[in-house]
């Protein structure tokens, strides 16, 4: 019997089960070809289905409008962080960022190697504990595009409702670790981007959804792997792409429409997100969570009376077979990230381990 443990890592992150399996059983012979999906060629009509397959799962599962391009890129989030202003913001012109954690506040900072980019909000004096509120936000009305990111796994901070840009400036969100988690409107961004290893996939593929009009702003003479125009005319296949990650991420998007879609998918998160928060928030002070509002459904983070506490419950967690549950090095504390895959028996198994580690240490 093959061992599985609770994997409440951050990312790369807990993959459904269904899939590893359905991976394992194709991995020597994908569809009567002979060969592995890590060995057929990019260019192959098996290949190209695999695409269209997932871009058309994807569609379903987002309903997301015939005027988007679905782009199966490399480079993960990280790069759109250069990619976006290189594409999007013409010379001269600024963009606005939400900066509300560890990797908006990147995305704001690549930015601003490359042109002008103003903070619309940054709510680094309160150490990332909530969202500003649409009243706090300074925005500027010829700005390029506004930029934030749905949510913050390091600080466990997410937005269930967008922030509203003005007229005509276009909504761009990394959505990288709430990515197919709940449902949401697309029509209301201009683009959204997802490194797929925390909810959609292995690590190695980022999903870009680009409305059509935004394309159309794109400049001439970027190379050719910066442009998302020439990408997108190229269906992702412009040069090889990482053809096992989205082979999985196909795997995950029928996955999720199996169990009920993002509805059912959110539901199933709200059940984990809750029993965590809930064992936090009626331990008396001795579990405290960081966000103090707008907490993320995706990753809870929290705190011990002390860090000598806090490497005990991790260790001793890890022998009850629960990796992952460390925080951040950057913030330290503890996290438990409920990804999508994560089975809500993982959740009832912590918080059963967080009542039995505050009654010995409390």
């Amino acid at each position: 019997m093959t061992k599985r443990i609770h994997n409440f890592n951050p990312g790369p992150a807990v993959l459904p089960l269904e899939v590893l399996q359905q991976a394992q059983a194709e991995i020597l012979d994908y569809k009567g070809t002979g060969m592995s999906v890590m060995e057929i060629s990019h260019r192959s009509k098996e290949f190209e289905a695999m695409v269209t397959d997932a871009q058309a799962d994807l569609h379903d599962l987002l309903g997301i409008p015939a005027n988007y391009k679905i782009l199966f890129l490399q480079g993960g989030a990280s790069l759109q962080f250069a990619m976006l202003p290189m594409n999007f913001r013409p010379a001269g012109a600024s963009a606005d960022y939400i900066v509300i954690g560890t990797w908006s506040k990147k995305a704001f900072k690549e930015s601003q190697k490359l042109g002008i980019a103003k903070a619309a909000a940054n709510l680094e004096a309160e150490n990332f504990n909530r969202l500003p509120t649409q009243s706090e936000l300074k925005l500027d009305p010829q700005a390029a595009y506004l930029h934030f990111t749905s949510n913050e796994t390091i600080h466990g901070v997410e937005y269930f409702t967008e922030p509203i840009p003005p007229a005509g400036v276009p909504l761009i969100c990394d959505a990288s670790s709430d990515f197919i988690s709940r449902p949401i409107d697309v029509s209301k961004y201009a683009m959204i981007y997802a490194g797929a290893q925390k909810n959609a996939g292995p690590a190695g593929v980022v999903v870009c959804i680009i409305r059509d009009d935004l394309l159309e702003k794109v400049p001439a003479n970027l190379p050719n792997l910066l442009d998302y125009k020439a990408l997108a005319e190229e269906n992702s296949l412009l040069n090889t792409p990482p053809c096992w990650s989205i082979y999985i991420v196909g795997l995950v998007l029928k996955w999720a429409k199996g169990i009920g879609g993002l509805e059912g998918i959110s539901k199933r998160n709200q059940t984990k997100a809750g029993l965590v928060y809930k064992a936090i928030d009626e331990s008396g002070g001795f579990y405290k969570g960081h966000a103090k509002s707008d907490r993320s459904v995706m990753n809870v983070t929290f705190r011990l009376p002390n860090e000598q506490l806090e490497d005990q419950f991790a260790g001793e967690a890890k022998k009850r077979d629960m990796i992952g549950l460390k925080g951040h090095r950057s913030v330290g504390g503890m996290r438990a990230s409920l990804y999508n895959a994560l089975p809500v028996e993982a959740a009832q198994e912590l918080v059963k381990f967080m009542k039995e580690f505050q009654q010995k240490n409390g």
